[in-house]
């Protein structure tokens, strides 16, 4: 039953849907229509890194999900756990800005608070993995924001 709210305004649900901070881009109203949400999806999978089963690429860069096995060039390095998220969850938003807050909400769990300087030793650490790959560079610092990951244009 549609509300009030709804017949007044209906774009209000989707507008707050997306100012809400839940980093939506996206938004579809009960009943979906199946044909229009199968074309999202597809429509979604052509704006996100590759990704075929246990494997995840980011131009040259690959992430071996079931191993935590960072690949580019014939160089293989075992992330650790933390690391392994934090590489994935960029991977799958590249080009993003990710926010430190973005980063502390997705890696540790609810109640559990980082040391303050724990996101800034977790990408100094992840840079120096990606400088054994020679691609230390793609991992950007957005001062006053955040940080992205960015294929340089050359690979892309």
């Amino acid at each position: 039953m549609p509300s009030a709210h709804f017949l007044v305004d209906p774009y209000g649900f989707w507008v707050t849907g997306f100012v809400s901070g839940s980093q939506a881009d996206d938004y579809l109203v009960k009943p979906v229509d199946i044909p229009e949400l199968l074309a999202r999806v597809r429509a979604l999978g052509r704006r996100s890194p590759q990704w075929h089963g246990d494997l995840l690429s980011l131009g040259d860069l690959r992430l071996h999900i079931s191993t935590l096995i960072l690949e580019r060039q014939q160089t293989r390095i075992r992330l650790s756990s933390r690391e392994f998220h934090l590489m994935e969850y960029l991977m799958r938003r590249s080009g993003q800005v990710i926010t430190r807050d973005n980063i502390e909400q997705t890696l540790w769990t609810w109640g559990t608070e980082p040391e303050s300087n724990a996101v800034t030793a977790l990408i100094w650490r992840l840079r120096q993995r990606l400088d054994e790959l020679d691609a230390k560079s793609w991992l950007e610092t957005v001062y006053g924001m955040g940080y992205r990951l960015k294929i340089p244009e050359k690979i892309s």
